[in-house]
């Protein structure tokens, strides 16, 4: 699980614990992903399933993508397909993926890069693996995360932004146990590069085994860890956690995570994603691929889509052109 890594931990900026009055988040729930199959049946596990949306406000959605490692002829993507209503975020930690929208946008993701696709008021999207590695087959492994936008926000244009892992901001725990990679939000007085129509902050963090991470939080978003790969425990009375369970905290003024002193082999460290945004507090209709505020916009999401109102499929060698609606 590469990612972005760095030789020198110890030479990155620290993330100073929190002040003594800081309240430690109480840990809410802890939910295990059930795992599915999705686009032309790649595996994902479903991280937010079961978990009451008002709870994930203003996330809707999360899929851990793999990790598997494919044979040849075996990687598999989506074919083009409609979105309204919110934005997706694509983090790749291991493999290459290809995005391409009916608005122009597109481009290709590796370890560590994150496409960030706002559909705003209606696009057309496709996601693959690059030719080479359908030949070649190998390791493929990511999240996508459905971010709903606000009513007012809705029918924005949408937009692309092609977030390179170079370029997301990098830090370490106060101890040096752990590198905390900055996507998106503020952290500490650091800044990740995403561009945020709703005010959140995202991260993927990685702890040696024994290490300790308490995050200032801001205590007006919610907080949510996704444990992607490893053992953990969550929160002050730490809680044990594994590979493909999510933590829902409460209330307070910093997130508390560790890493188990016993790991896996095929995991000797733990990776986890750690998500906080301001809620929307406004209705969720969702239907496949949209997200709106009614029943009635859902209906007529499907009924522009069926028109060719959401844009058109982009003439590309090869590429499938039969649009799906989920």
């Amino acid at each position: 699980m590469p990612a972005v890594t760095v030789e020198d931990i110890t030479a990155l900026p620290r993330i100073p614990v929190p002040d003594e009055g800081a309240l430690p988040r109480p840990v809410l729930t802890v939910t295990t992903a059930p795992s599915g199959y999705e686009g032309e049946g790649f595996p994902v596990r479903r991280a937010f399933a079961g978990v009451d949306l008002a709870r994930l406000d203003p996330f809707v959605h999360m899929d851990q993508m793999g990790e598997v490692e494919y044979a040849p002829g075996e990687p598999k993507g989506t074919p083009w397909h409609p979105h309204r209503g919110f934005e997706t975020v694509t983090y790749l930690l291991d493999g290459v993926f290809e995005h391409q929208d009916s608005n122009g946008g597109g481009g290709t993701i590796t370890n560590g890069d994150t496409q960030w696709m706002t559909a705003g008021g209606g696009v057309l999207h496709i996601e693959k693996p690059p030719e080479s590695l359908v030949q070649s087959g190998g390791l493929f492994h990511g999240v996508q995360l459905w971010v709903n936008l606000p009513r007012a926000q809705k029918w924005v244009d949408p937009r692309y932004q092609d977030l390179r892992g170079n370029s997301v901001a990098l830090l370490a725990s106060d101890d040096g146990g752990a590198l905390v990679r900055l996507i998106a939000g503020d952290l500490a007085g650091h800044k990740g590069p995403g561009s945020t129509y709703t005010p959140m902050t995202m991260l993927h963090t990685t702890l040696a085994p024994g290490a300790r991470l308490e995050l200032p939080w801001r205590n007006d978003f919610n907080a949510l860890v996704y444990v992607l790969a490893g053992n953990a425990t969550v929160g002050k009375q730490a809680r044990p956690v594994r590979t493909g369970q999510l933590t829902v905290f409460g209330p307070g003024d910093s997130v508390v995570v560790a890493a188990q002193q016993e790991q896996e082999s095929r995991s000797p460290e733990v990776d986890l994603l750690v998500l906080g945004g301001l809620p929307i507090q406004e209705p969720i209709a969702w239907g496949g691929p949209f997200v709106m505020n009614t029943r009635e916009e859902v209906y007529q999401a499907f009924e522009d889509f069926q028109k060719g109102k959401l844009g058109s499929i982009p003439a590309v060698h090869g590429a499938p052109t039969d649009p799906i609606t989920g």
